[in-house]
């Protein structure tokens, strides 16, 4: 005789215990939670709203057991006049060695995964910083959490004359016009950082562009005369090919996240261009030329400059062998 256990549409019936050998069979990590898709072996949670990662069975093997991760918080804001762009959220992303996805270079190594228990684990994403300046104020991004991992809000730019210098944050926010600094980036700090810097902006009229948002894998660029700086490139990871969010790589299966915004210029049609990964343009369409644009939501890329723009909202993904 044999003992079969249903566990799920995907997976179907298992047997669990053959009594002529009395062997229990494999078994893999059951949970729920957050919107699912299958990868080979691997099942992914992507989570785009704070939910809960409810793990109800753990694998036999208790190399299964581990999961990998990506967790990216929300973008910065960024403000009108002239202002820096907003810095990309924290970007964190954990690979177990043995799942053959192709992880980004800031994938803590050699074997970074999260050992899972069964338990519910609540899922914190983050949201997108409001853009402003005077009022409403322009805001860092929120953070993102999953269990030890957390990932900090990106920070806010700066703006025209007041105000100029740019927020610390995952990734720092960029300087608005007029001198400012750029906000420092991977702060809190964590290795591999989560973060860069954001750009300075152009001290002296008219030479007085904004700075770029700071992204996950380059710093904001700084302003010039009169143009801003660009903002910082994202990052690309493999973990979920099939995710409908997240900007799709210039070939291959990647797809990349927490890029920084687009510093505002002193004229018109002389702002930067995001960073790869979300990161919103400054001084471009839409809605029109002089305003900048809002990060990608579920990105976590930064906003751009110019004119008061809100953060992408953050994400985040859970990847784990099912059978």
């Amino acid at each position: 005789s044999a003992t079969f256990v249903y566990v799920d549409g995907t997976e179907g019936w298992k047997n669990v215990q053959d009594s002529t050998s009395n062997v229990t069979g494999t078994s893999y990590v059951t949970a729920t939670g957050g919107t699912t898709s299958t990868c080979g072996d691997y099942k992914i949670h992507t989570f785009t709203a704070d939910g809960c990662f409810a793990v109800s069975a753990l694998a036999t093997n208790s190399a299964d057991n581990k999961a990998s991760y990506l967790v990216v918080a929300g973008g910065g804001g960024s403000a009108c006049n002239i202002g820096g762009g907003g810095g990309a959220g924290g970007f964190r992303e954990g690979k177990l060695s043995t799942d053959p996805y192709t992880a980004s270079p800031l994938a803590a190594t050699p074997c970074s995964a999260l050992t899972l228990t069964v338990a519910t684990f609540p899922i914190s994403v983050g949201g997108g910083g409001a853009g402003g300046g005077p009022l409403p104020a322009t805001a860092n991004g929120d953070q993102s959490v999953f269990s030890t991992i957390t990932s900090a809000g990106g920070g806010k730019s700066g703006r025209f004359p007041c105000s100029p210098a740019g927020t610390a944050g995952g990734s720092g926010g960029g300087a608005g016009g007029g001198g400012g600094g750029g906000g420092a980036g991977n702060t809190p700090p964590v290795s591999p950082p989560q973060g860069n810097n954001g750009g300075s902006a152009a001290p002296t009229f008219p030479a007085i562009g904004a700075g770029g948002g700071g992204g996950a894998s380059s710093s904001g660029s700084n302003g010039s005369n009169p143009s801003g700086g660009a903002g910082g490139n994202g990052e690309g990871t493999g973990l979920n090919p099939a995710s409908p969010v997240g900007t799709p790589g210039p070939s291959g299966p990647l797809r990349y996240f927490a890029g920084g915004g687009g510093g505002g210029g002193y004229a018109s049609s002389s702002g930067a261009a995001g960073g790869y990964g979300g990161g919103g343009n400054a001084n471009s369409a839409p809605p029109s030329p002089g305003n900048g644009t809002a990060g990608t939501i579920n990105t976590g890329g930064g906003a751009g400059g110019q004119a008061p723009g809100v953060g992408g909202s953050g994400i985040v993904m859970i990847r784990y062998k099912f059978q």
